[in-house]
């Protein structure tokens, strides 16, 4: 079987479409890895070749990012969901580490995902609370971030063990342009983030984070894997919490093979590190240095979504797009048809140009276009093509 294919043109929100160099490339290393006779998947995670793709994933991620050498970059099992419960035990052991004390995690809540990360962060009885949910200021819906004015007297002069927020709420289409600046000017505050669905989609200054946290299969490879990258001075602060002190204080405890000072001090690979979607992450890596990095790749992912919203914009007599302008989202655009019975026509018809994965979200309904790194600016201008003749066409 030859290791083509047509240039797909699927704006499925994950697990996304890849570049078809990096795929063909994983099929033939998936059969034979470096001429070793072996394939990727069968080799040990503690052989040389695997732990050679370990250093090569994070030295091409350091490149990539310009990480600095304040931050240690792991990997774990898992995604975004298995993120949401090891951080809240992590962060919360580092500030017992830190301090002595309990403080509680702070959550800026802007969609599902921020929303599901506190509720499990209260499950396991880590102190918690919402710094704000933007539905209180968008009429109970999601599609806004309010202005910092207007929530950050909630943080300042108050302890909190960490403060997450989700980047890019991929359900709801939200994504922050930038940090919030009362966040990045305490030094106190250590902003846990989550970039599933925007790592590497637009520069960011990594120093102002204190862990970053992106499950693979929306952006960057398959999934089963997420990459984490954090200070340095937290895991220290991780590992002088006792199990003891941690169970005086009704804190849990972290499973071992989420605990992040072990998981870096075995490089990753405490336990079977899942070696083959590793390695396409790392060739995902690879080809986005190949174009030019995060500056050229965030160059393309701007023209796409401006391309994009400019349509929906044009016709908005036809569409609407249920978020504020100032925080719409360049990685998954969601938007709705104003005129009633359409929608399965819509998806039908789109299907019938090869443009697929435009289903939205079963929480929400509607349609979301996922313009990840690897969606080509071609598809997008199919797309555009697409909702321009829609709309005209059933006006």
């Amino acid at each position: 079987m030859p290791l083509e294919r047509e240039e797909p043109h699927h704006f499925g929100a994950g697990p996304a479409q890849l570049p078809t160099s990096v795929l063909q490339q994983a099929a033939k290393d998936l059969l034979n890895f470096n001429n070793i006779g072996l394939g990727i998947g069968e080799i040990s995670h503690r052989s040389k070749d695997a732990k050679k793709v370990i250093e090569d994933a994070k030295k091409h991620l350091t490149e990539l990012m310009e990480i600095p050498d304040t931050h240690e970059v792991f990997f774990l099992q898992g995604g975004g969901t298995t993120g949401f419960s090891s951080t809240a035990s992590n962060l919360a052991a580092a500030y017992v580490g830190k301090t002595g004390e309990i403080a509680p995690a702070g959550y800026l809540v802007t969609g599902s995902w921020s929303q599901k990360s506190f509720e499990e962060a209260k499950r396991l009885h880590v102190p918690a609370e919402v710094i704000f949910n933007s539905k209180d200021y968008y009429n109970g819906k999601y599609g806004s971030i309010p202005d910092e004015s207007q929530w950050a007297d909630k943080v300042k002069g108050k302890k909190f063990s960490y403060v997450y927020l989700c980047e890019n709420e991929t359900v709801h289409g939200v994504e922050w342009p930038k940090l919030p600046e009362c966040l990045t000017s305490d030094p106190s505050i250590e902003v846990v983030a989550d970039l599933s669905s925007d790592i590497l989609s637009r520069k960011i200054d990594v120093s102002q984070y204190g862990m970053i946290l992106a499950g693979a299969q929306k952006n960057i490879g398959l999934a089963g894997l997420t990459l984490y990258i954090i200070k340095k001075t937290i895991l220290e602060e991780i590992s002088k919490a006792s199990e003891d002190e941690l169970h005086k204080l009704g804190l849990p405890i972290t499973p071992i093979a989420f605990h992040y000072p072990t998981v870096v001090k075995n490089d990753s690979a405490y336990n079977t590190i899942p070696i083959f979607t590793l390695h396409v992450m790392d060739l995902v890596f690879q080809h986005l240095l190949k174009k030019g990095g995060v500056p050229a790749q965030q160059a393309e992912n701007e023209e796409k979504a401006r391309l994009l919203y400019g349509a929906l914009d044009q016709y908005s007599d036809f569409y609407n797009i249920p978020v504020e302008k100032s925080c719409r989202s360049k990685m998954n655009v969601v938007f709705t048809l104003k005129k009633e019975g359409l929608d399965d026509k819509f998806l039908k018809e789109a299907g019938e140009h090869k443009l697929t994965g435009l289903k939205g979200h079963r929480s929400v309904g509607g349609f979301r276009a996922s313009i990840y790194n690897a969606l080509s600016l071609e598809s997008v201008q199919k797309l555009v093509e697409f909702v321009k003749e829609f709309a005209e066409n059933n006006a």
